[in-house]
């Protein structure tokens, strides 16, 4: 009996030592699962937020929205607080559009406590989200861009990052501006993650409003004209501007091909580059005026000067021609820029010479930037007399062996409209326009009545005439170079520059297509989108026919 007592009683104490040995493991197990869970706990408690300030609104001249900030919901995860990553991807995807491979992927990362699904989507998408109640899921609210007008002046205004910073045109330019200043809070949360206080450390402020001279319905018929010449004659692109030589205020900066601005990223490179100010190339013959100008306000020509043309000339090693064949003649000034002869324009350069002649197109603001408000700025490119080769004056009077931008000619001309004063071309409403005088008035005036004969019977454009209005214009018709040596037979620029009314000008308008199909002549291809453009613009702003 004792036996089986001290049987009874081993076996009970074995029992026993068992029983506290899962006992103390139990609590060694919840020790370390409850300083696992404040380890856990501790590393979520205070998140410091940055709060997006809203950007300014950029408006039209009449107050027309062109970006706006609206709100918006990011939604994000804390992948630890995520027990069924599969199934929490399976409901999301269809409501933030991610696909659910991918939602998984972040979702089963236990590696972060904080992870984005998707930045700045439609606030009722979040809201939706936000109903789902799924733990570990959030949503923050995130101010947005948005471009009202959709393509309208999409290269101008530029993009803005998801970050809110601008990353191109306008946007860009003046970020500083438009931006305002973020604010920031602290969040502490508890163990599950959910807020339990929230804490404004530094209050944001707002961006500033931008007010533009661009009108937007000036601007949208631009750019509907231009996509007509896209449409017609097939190009690699095309720019047009509108601007009041008087102040130098762009009303109108379009590009084709149209870009969509609330997904210019969808875009190719070189359709969302504005080309009015970055784009160079040779401008043929609506140079030429500026040939004459020089030579007018140096006394060697008047309008009436009569030039002895023979049907080519040879400067150097290169013969020139006018663009038709025809026989010698004597042409007056006035007659050698109305029929765009290159023989005559490059008689006017030699008369005046290589030094004089630099003088002129640097003066004219050639080979440097404009100082438009706008980022991107080419300077073009001018050779120094140094550089000139035998026969750069046989071909630099007439716009060739010289890059310029479209800006650079929208303001050179606006020169010869404004009585010879220059007013430095600009976009944004009460941005200082300093004007300089380029040539004497007497010029100016000799220049631009030289000029409506362009347009008139014998012209190079009498497809740009408006019924009763009196315009002067150019037109340009330019070869581009070949890479391998010369000049294309094939590539060329067609452009018009031309004001209106030509007496007292108000509208300045600059047409350039590059590389058109079919068609080449700048009075076919590039006049009448002028003529579209200020058949639109001159009773829109009541300018009365004169």
């Amino acid at each position: 009996m004792r036996l089986v007592d001290r049987r009874i009683g081993f076996l009970f104490g074995l029992f026993l030592l068992s029983l506290l040995a899962i006992v103390a493991r139990g609590a060694w197990l919840g020790t370390v699962k409850a300083g696992s869970l404040r380890h856990r706990a501790l590393s979520q408690q205070i998140e410091n937020l940055t709060l997006p300030a809203k950007r300014g609104t950029i408006l039209d001249r009449n107050g027309t929205d062109l970006a706006v900030s609206e709100d918006s919901a990011t939604i994000y995860a804390d992948p630890l607080l995520i027990h069924n990553p599969a199934a929490v991807a399976s409901r999301l995807s269809p409501l933030i559009g991610v696909p659910q491979t991918r939602l998984l992927r972040a979702l089963a990362d236990r590696s972060k406590g904080f992870v984005y699904l998707r930045r700045k989507i439609d606030i009722t998408k979040g809201q939706a989200v936000e109903k789902l109640k799924i733990e570990g899921v959030g949503m923050l609210v995130e101010p947005r861009r948005r471009y009202p007008q959709g393509p309208l002046a999409s290269q101008v205004l530029g993009s803005v990052g998801t970050d809110n910073y601008g990353l191109s045109g306008l946007e860009q330019k003046f970020d500083g501006r438009l931006h305002g200043t973020d604010g920031k809070e602290r969040v502490v949360k508890d163990a599950l993650g959910r807020p339990v206080s929230i804490v404004v450390t530094k209050r944001g402020e707002p961006g500033r409003d931008l007010k533009l001279t661009i009108d937007a319905a000036i601007q949208e018929r631009v750019e509907a004209v231009l996509a007509g010449v896209g449409e017609t004659y097939r190009p690699k692109g095309a720019t047009a501007l509108v601007m009041d030589p008087r102040s130098g205020e762009i009303l109108a900066l379009a590009n084709w091909p149209r870009v969509d601005a609330n997904d210019i990223g969808g875009a190719p490179a070189y359709a969302r580059q504005n080309r009015a100010v970055g784009a160079s190339y040779e401008p043929g013959s609506t140079f030429k005026a500026f040939t004459v100008s020089g030579a007018l306000s140096e006394g060697l020509i008047t309008p009436n000067t009569p030039f002895g043309l023979p049907p080519t000339i040879q400067v150097a090693d290169r013969v020139i021609k006018d663009s038709h064949p025809r026989p010698a003649e004597t042409l007056s000034v006035a007659q050698i820029l109305a029929q765009s002869s290159n023989v005559g324009a490059v008689k006017i350069g030699l008369r005046l010479g290589a030094r004089s002649f630099d003088k002129w197109v640097r003066g004219f603001g050639f080979g440097k930037p404009t100082g438009v408000d706008l980022p991107g700025e080419s300077p073009g490119i001018v050779l120094k007399p140094d550089q000139y080769s035998g026969s750069s004056l046989g071909n630099m009077p007439i716009g060739q062996g010289i890059a310029v931008t479209p800006i650079q000619m929208a303001a050179a001309y606006s020169a010869i409209a404004n009585g010879g004063v220059m007013v430095r071309p600009h976009v944004v409403e009460g941005d200082p326009a300093p004007a300089h005088r380029v040539v004497p008035a007497r010029t100016a005036s000799q220049v631009s009545h030289m000029l409506e004969g362009v347009l008139g019977p014998g012209g190079t454009a009498p497809e740009a005439s408006v019924p009763g209005y009196v315009l002067a214009g150019k037109t340009g018709t330019a070869q581009k170079p070949d890479p391998r040596g010369g000049y294309s037979k094939f590539r060329f620029v067609a452009s018009f520059v031309g004001f209106a009314p030509a007496r007292h000008p108000r509208l300045l308008v600059a047409v350039m297509v590059d590389e058109p199909q079919g068609e080449i002549y700048g009075g076919v291809v590039a006049a009448p989108a002028f003529q579209r453009i200020v058949s639109f613009a001159l009773p829109y702003l009541r300018i009365p026919p004169k």
